[in-house]
């Protein structure tokens, strides 16, 4: 019985592909219909926000104009210039008080409408505060010197008729009621008197969450709103926590948290939209658009930046359905799929097993020999396709060794000197000290730091610096014997192995050397320097039977000697110890003779007593 032939096995793959085309038409109907519904939403969110942006001006356009209608009430102007506050009983002051009562009552979202004078250090004449009953009027000694505030002496030196618009900040005056702790907006404009003179100003405090409120009242509920000001501070976020970071000490700024809105607070005034569709980083879950929007007509460049978002799950509730039925129809074709993958995977068992078996054991050179490299079908192209690819993994991990060894030298080497580093000097040293137990020898260790290595970094930059380090590596290298070993511990420190029974004899002149050829100037680029050196020296096994305690001993005589321990640049341990039990003879004998001159008076007058 003849076995099926490629036809068969082509008609098995075509009809996989047929089930993958179906399967890719109906992924990409799905994506083109989510596409097209977060591009629509993009174009609501962005009409939303624009109107937004609109009645949030224009609310500020109508406290403006009721801040200017109460300023040029006449009695504002004759209480502003006569009235001190002392009195408590003032008639006009009293009706022009209601008339700031009713504005508090008809307006939700007015926190307090003031009258502050110029003279009094900007005394509050007549103060109407929100209270959770309605309006409240603060009166006599609880009204306050506001002179020292912005929205008060800004306020001032503006001409009749216009109007001053504060920052959106934080309350934090004492005793404003509900106002107090909240987000307010101040619009303050000046009142004037007949020959023109300010003599005060009317101030209206806006709760910024109660004006936000009104201005989308028939926006959709799941809309997220953002704002921000000028710098990009956020002042309405949906996360409390991220708003007004300048008055929590910690500032977050909207172009930080959504960078594509950067040009916005720089010149453009283009509208930036994201979703999380296309920028799934920036605009996760949901979908956003921002605009900007003078503050103020008057306020010069000063401008807000307002955001809405939406959930992309909402966005998304029709594309969703879709493509459950996609996923349904793709679930039985699969079916189909499989059985035909089945058949499919028959036909390729037996050269498929090769292929296997070639995987398995990679490098063995037999498994290529039973390949069907000589097929002229496609099966004998994969087989020499993955002869070729075995041969260049094959040239591809010598050449990672390859790097592996000069990863490994690189990791026990100082990058700069090309001198071992502090973990490969350790393992030598103490192989040393293993050694030298061993066989009864002795070793020494040369600890050096450089003197003026700082004042050089300091002076002409760390670019020298590296320079200098390299050509004292080199010096250290030409003065030292075959056998020994010279490594960098980091900074400005080497470190000396003198290995041997010369080890004893051998490391003060090696030390002499290096402390002479250090001392010698270097010249790096046009500039002439000398760095010289201070060493400290400690011997196995009199000065410690391990690495550490010979590198911490050595360190010890440097620092001795750095310090003028010594009469020369050098000092040996044992030096050290010498001197530190001449130091403390010398001070016992001293303690001694001073306790015997405090005795011999006592002597004198036993003698005279007997």
């Amino acid at each position: 019985m003849m076995r099926p032939g490629l036809t068969f096995k082509l008609s098995v793959l075509l009809a996989l592909i047929g089930v993958l085309a179906s399967g890719t038409t109906g992924y990409y109907a799905y994506r083109a219909n989510r596409t097209m519904l977060v591009h629509e939403a993009e174009r609501s969110l962005l009409t939303s926000t624009e109107l937004l942006g609109q009645r949030f001006t224009m609310a500020i356009t109508d406290i403006a104009a009721d801040a200017l209608v109460l300023s040029t009430m006449p009695s504002a102007a004759a209480i502003a210039a006569g009235d001190n506050g002392a009195a408590p009983d003032n008639s006009p002051r009293d009706r022009l008080a209601q008339v700031f009562a009713s504005f508090i009552v008809q307006h939700p979202e007015y926190l307090q409408v003031r009258l502050i004078a110029r003279n009094h250090y900007g005394l509050e004449l007549i103060r109407l505060d929100r209270e959770s009953g309605g309006a409240v009027r603060v009166r006599d000694d609880a009204l306050q010197e506001k002179g020292q505030f912005a929205y008060v002496f800004d306020t001032l030196a503006l001409q009749p008729g216009r109007v001053y618009i504060s920052p959106i900040a934080v309350n934090h005056e004492h005793g404003a009621h509900a106002a107090e702790g909240k987000p307010t907006l101040r619009i303050g404009t000046p009142i004037a008197d007949a020959r023109g003179d300010v003599v005060g100003v009317i101030v209206i405090d806006v709760d910024l969450a109660a004006l936000l409120r009104l201005s989308q009242a028939d926006l959709p509920t799941d809309y997220q709103v953002f704002l921000a000001n000028e710098w990009g501070d956020f002042l309405v976020h949906p996360d409390p926590a991220a708003t007004f970071g300048f008055d929590k000490g910690r500032r977050v700024f909207m172009q930080d948290s959504f960078a594509a809105t950067r040009p916005l607070f720089e010149q453009s005034t283009q509208p930036v939209l994201l979703n999380g569709l296309s920028q799934p980083k920036e605009a996760a879950g949901h979908v956003y658009a921002f605009v900007r929007r003078p503050f103020g007509e008057s306020q010069g460049n000063r401008f807000i930046v307002i955001g809405l978002a939406k959930p992309l799950h909402d966005v998304l509730v029709g594309a969703n359905m879709l493509g459950d039925s996609i996923v349904r129809m793709v679930l039985i074709f699969s079916g189909f799929a499989i059985l035909l993958a089945i058949l499919f995977a028959r036909a390729l068992t037996r050269p498929l097993h090769l292929l296997a078996d070639a995987a398995t054991h990679f490098f063995a050179e037999h498994t290529m020999d039973a390949l069907p490299l000589k097929r002229t079908d496609e099966i004998g192209v994969l087989a020499r396709c993955f002869d070729r690819m075995r041969r260049e993994i094959r040239v591809q991990m010598d050449e990672l060794h390859s790097k592996q060894h000069e990863l490994v030298h690189l990791a026990s080497h100082d990058g700069l000197t090309g001198l071992p580093n502090r973990m490969l000097f350790m393992q030598k040293l103490q192989e040393a000290i293993d050694s030298a137990r061993k066989h009864g020898e002795r070793l020494a260790v040369l600890f050096i730091d450089l003197n003026r290595f700082k004042q050089i970094n300091d002076q002409f930059g760390h670019s020298v610096g590296d320079d200098v380090l390299a050509v004292v590596a080199r010096r250290l290298q030409h003065v030292l014997y075959t056998g020994d070993v010279v490594a960098r511990l980091g900074g400005d420190e080497f470190i000396v192995l003198v290995r041997g029974e010369r080890s004893a004899d051998a490391a003060p002149a090696i030390a002499a050397r290096i402390v002479r050829t250090l001392d010698d100037e270097l010249t790096i680029g046009e500039q002439t320097m000398a760095v010289g050196a201070s060493i400290g020296i400690s011997h196995f096994p009199a000065d410690g039977d391990s690495a550490e305690t010979l590198l911490l001993n050595a360190d010890a005589a440097m620092y001795a000697a750095k310090s003028g321990g010594s009469s020369g640049a050098w000092l040996s341990y044992r030096e050290l110890i010498e001197m530190q039990r001449v130091r403390a003879e010398r001070d016992r004998q001293r303690k001694a003779a001073r306790e015997a001159e405090k005795d011999e008076p006592a002597a004198d007058g036993a003698d005279v007593i007997a």
